[in-house]
């Protein structure tokens, strides 16, 4: 009977969610117009990372770029974080938050990539001037105002992802402009800031850090919340990052770049969306992220109508393990860890804890991703009156509602722990219920690929900012600055009209740009006369191929391409023949172009020797022929002299003079 009232139970919640899916009229971002995001107000900003490529890190003169395997370490510093007072006699809210997970962060440390700098046991160099160069130079290209003097200041973080429990931080510019293709982006500012440490777990109280990445330099890229769809907050990040590439100063591949997507929907609140690892996944988390919150708006309004949040008052209760017929693993393995089990009574919690949110989740996710963070009890770790796949039979839920003298416009919630974390359990339970009547939380939330977000901690405020005591200013010279405006590349909007105007495909853009290869698709132009819209459809397609299907050799980089497009000029060679060159010198750099030409079985032919045999093909083609159709025998033909034709005879012209002969 447990079992069938069990189903019952999950049939009304999986309707209600599906219901509630359809109220926050959510649709798939595949059949989203403007029209929909204008309906809830979509509004996103951006705050673009960026590691720079420098041989030291910022704040003292350890090797940057150089990275460790999580298990090779030389020693291991452990540290509790504390929160400090602001200025103004404050608490940051992030910092609390933290500090009430009671972790315990170890660091593991090679000292080759660390040194007593990094766990805050000696004060900063100087900056380092190479760095401090290229933000400079790439404020100028995003067409920020450089400030008069630079002053670093302090920047909590009480996660451990830094061990001093602050971030060393500078602003270089401020109110720049990105000219995209369709309107202007405006941007608040770019900084450069010291990198953190890479995480390696975290599991309960104990999280684990390598300090390899710890202070490498890194820019910060900031926009004002000017992006209107999930498409367009793609295309502006991607325009950021490109930009940053163009300078060929900043690092590249796993790790070097990476964004955080602030989103707001009409009435909601800032959230952002942490360390989203790539651009491609951003449409989908925005897009997700929006419907999420107007579907918190309406959680809020249909709250409000069935209780007030001054009266509202959750209970809690220990229940007893062995009281109830629980067939739960989770809380079975729960007890046998002599962990403790309580209940929550939520007023008014009725069909909201079912209700939709994001694809696959239902608000109750929101508690037990809080528990997971703030609690520190791991997952699964909470079990709900309207579980869509449930785990508790109805005869107990109705128990527990009993005890607690609730009604049919109450939910229940049941949770298991470690005694130490109860109380911070039920804490969090209580604050996340209080948060629904008020709509959206600011908070940061963790991005997954297939688009759906976990809450990760609390938005960040101001009271996290003061000054660094242990940094003088740095001031910047106008003749300083007007030297490195000389030397900065064009811009990304100016190099996307030029590859339009030569007539190279769009699809190839995105590659061309993130491997930062228009200046030598722009050189080998110059430089050979190969017609530029040739040359960008070799790197766009052929060369985006090659390193999808093969290993580049230590030695190899974009400068052996420019050198082999010059070998075939001189030899006065066909430009096909670059293709079939191209795996061998992107495997084996190092080979000079002659042994190339050998490894692929290219013997040079005159043009006139491959066009006498035309004739000798043409009969046998009337003597094997299956088809009376001119264009099988043109095709016939060019496929016996392919081979041959390929790098002494361009094949459009080999294809003029089979037609011609073919005709006659």
């Amino acid at each position: 009977m447990a079992r069938q009232n069990t189903k019952v139970k999950s049939k009304k919640a999986a309707i209600n969610f599906e219901e509630s899916r359809k109220a926050v009229g959510y649709i798939p971002r595949k059949d989203a117009s403007q029209a929909d995001y204008d309906r809830v107000g979509f509004m996103s900003g951006l705050e673009v990372h960026q590691q720079l490529l420098t041989e030291s890190k910022l704040f003292c003169r350890c090797p940057a770029g150089i990275f460790n395997d999580s298990d090779s370490y030389d020693a291991e510093v452990i540290r509790h974080m504390r929160p400090t007072l602001s200025e103004l006699g404050e608490y940051d809210g992030t910092a609390l938050m933290e500090f009430r997970t009671r972790k315990e962060i170890t660091y593991r440390i090679s000292k080759e990539t660390a040194c007593t700098y990094e766990v805050d046991d000696t004060p900063p160099f100087p900056i380092d001037p190479k760095a401090l160069e290229i933000s400079i130079e790439i404020s100028l290209l995003s067409k920020l105002n450089i400030v008069g003097e630079v002053h670093i200041t302090r920047k909590q973080y009480l996660d451990g992802s830094i061990p001093a429990g602050f971030q060393r931080t500078a602003i270089i510019g401020v109110e720049g402009l990105l000219p995209m293709k369709n309107k202007d982006i405006r941007l608040i500012q770019l900084s450069i800031e010291e990198d953190s440490c890479r995480e390696i777990s975290d599991v309960g109280h104990k999280r684990v850090y390598k300090t390899d990445r710890l202070g490498m330099p890194l820019i910060e890229t900031v926009t004002y919340p000017d992006m209107v769809n999930p498409d367009e907050v793609q295309e502006v990040c991607d325009y950021i990052r490109f930009l940053n590439r163009s300078t060929g100063k900043v690092r590249t591949g796993i790790g070097a770049g990476r964004q955080d997507v602030n989103v707001s929907c009409k009435g909601g609140s800032r959230v952002e969306i942490k360390g989203v690892a790539h651009t491609k996944w951003i449409p989908e988390l925005t897009h997700n992220e929006v419907f999420r919150q107007w579907a918190l708006l309406q959680i809020r309004t249909r709250l409000k109508n069935n209780i007030s949040k001054d009266k509202w008052k959750m209970e809690s209760k220990k229940l007893n393990f062995y009281h109830y017929k629980f067939d739960h693993t989770p809380i079975e393995e729960a007890m046998k860890r002599k962990e403790k089990l309580y209940a929550v009574n939520l007023p008014g919690f009725a069909g909201i804890l079912s209700y939709f949110t994001q694809p696959g989740k239902p608000f109750y996710d929101e508690f037990a991703n809080r528990l997971k963070v703030i609690a520190c009890i791991e997952k699964p770790n909470m079990a709900t009156s309207e579980d869509i796949n449930p785990s508790i039979n109805d005869e107990d839920w109705k128990e527990i509602s009993e005890q607690f003298g609730s009604n049919k416009n109450d939910a229940q919630i049941i949770f298991w722990g470690p005694e130490d974390d109860i109380k911070t359990a039920l804490e969090t339970i209580e604050e996340r219920a209080l948060m629904s009547f008020d709509g959206v939380p600011e908070e940061t939330r963790k991005s997954f690929a297939n688009g759906t977000t976990i809450f990760e901690r609390v938005l960040p405020g101001a009271d996290r900012m003061y000054p660094d005591t242990d940094s003088a200013p740095i001031p910047l010279a106008s003749k300083y600055i007007d030297d490195l405006q000389k030397n900065i590349p064009s811009d990304i909007i100016t190099r996307y009209n030029q590859l339009q105007k030569w007539g190279v495909p769009e699809n190839t853009y995105t590659y061309i740009f993130s491997k930062n290869l228009f200046p030598i698709i722009e050189q080998i132009s110059n430089n050979t006369g190969v017609d530029a819209k040739f040359i960008g459809c070799f790197f766009g397609y052929k060369l985006k191929f090659v390193e999808g299907h093969f290993v580049a050799g230590a030695e190899f980089n974009y400068s052996k391409i420019a050198e082999m497009f010059n070998f075939i000029k001189e030899n006065g060679f066909a430009k096909e023949l670059l293709g079939k060159m191209l795996p061998i010198v992107y495997e084996n750099p190092k080979l000079d172009f002659e042994s190339v030409l050998t490894l692929i079985n290219f013997k040079p032919q005159s043009k006139k020797e491959i066009i006498s045999r035309i004739d000798f093909l043409k009969t046998k083609f009337k003597e094997i022929r299956i088809s009376e159709k001119r264009e099988d025998e043109i095709d016939w033909i060019m496929g016996q002299l392919r081979s041959t034709a390929i790098g002494n005879i361009a094949l459009k012209e080999l294809s003029e003079h089979v037609s011609k002969i073919v005709g006659e």
